[in-house]
């Protein structure tokens, strides 16, 4: 006896036969890159469907997840909730405790474009946290690159982050907090503003003054990932420290000379102001 999911996968698969999407099984096995013959043992009730093949009717044929896990009908998206899903791929071990998935930099622009390819997650690092809060949900941890989060992300730390749901987009995105962006192309780090209810963008901004901000369109997101937390490979040194101390002084001291010397010109040029107006 096939389990319930493989049960409702194949409703599906015979839905589809009885709207006429698909013009027998041996086409649907095709067009999923999938083995007909293996198929035809699922129709037979002698193996159960598989994710990967579950993956791929999800996207091809628009199967709605929530039935095949819950049974909780449609059987099928519709165009927009299917344009919204988002298949993520998640490590276990031998406890089908989940993992958290560490993208490298080099990894980066791999990870934009196969973030959907079970092989090409499985691959990369993994690693477990203490923490109870690691143990909820599904978490990546990505590498900081460049300068742009400087001095709040440095160039090798590491950034531990919490999948955001993109049905929480619209809402969930808190004004100034740090979140990894996936879009089509590349693994950004930043701080976000939301625009999506009114203009369908978010904006995101940098600590480093040196650049600008800018704003990426909803459509060109993949996945946000909320930081929660950051792992750093150094300490500052007492030195360090005494330098970044003696220079946030002296930027204190240039900014107070500034001031009141903006100060000595108002008086001098109220007292102006109050002498003309006496002779006058």
């Amino acid at each position: 006896m096939n389990s319930i999911v493989t049960q409702r996968f194949v409703k599906c698969l015979k839905q589809l036969k009885t709207d006429g999407v698909v013009r027998s099984m041996r086409q649907f096995a095709l067009e999923v890159d999938y083995l007909p013959q293996s198929l035809s043992e699922i129709l037979k009730e002698r193996r159960d469907v598989t994710i990967e093949l579950l993956r791929k009717a999800i996207e091809r044929y628009k199967m709605n997840p929530v039935y095949i896990y819950t049974g909780k009908e449609p059987l099928f998206m519709t165009d927009e909730e299917n344009k919204s899903l988002r298949v993520l791929t998640i490590v276990t071990n031998s406890q089908e405790d989940e993992h958290i998935v560490h993208v490298p930099a080099p990894a980066h622009g791999g990870y934009a474009s196969q973030m959907a390819n079970p092989t090409f997650i499985q691959d990369l690092p993994t690693f477990t946290l203490p923490d109870y809060k690691y143990k909820v949900g599904t978490h990546r941890s990505f590498d900081v690159s460049g300068d742009s989060m400087e001095p709040t992300l440095f160039e090798g730390d590491k950034v531990v982050c919490s999948f955001l749901e993109p049905t929480l987009w619209e809402t969930a995105i808190k004004n100034g907090f740090v979140y990894v962006i996936v879009t089509n192309g590349d693994v950004l780090i930043k701080r976000a503003f939301n625009f999506l209810k009114d203009e369908k963008q978010i904006e995101l901004q940098t600590d480093n003054s040196f650049y600008q901000p800018y704003r990426v369109n909803l459509g060109d997101i993949k996945e946000i990932w909320y930081v929660r937390a950051k792992i750093s490979p150094f300490l500052p040194s007492p030195q360090n420290i005494s330098n970044i101390l003696r220079d946030e002084m002296q930027e204190l001291r240039k900014q107070l000379g500034n001031q009141s010397r903006m100060i000595e010109i108002l008086n001098e040029t109220m007292e102006k102001i109050v002498k003309q107006t006496a002779s006058d």
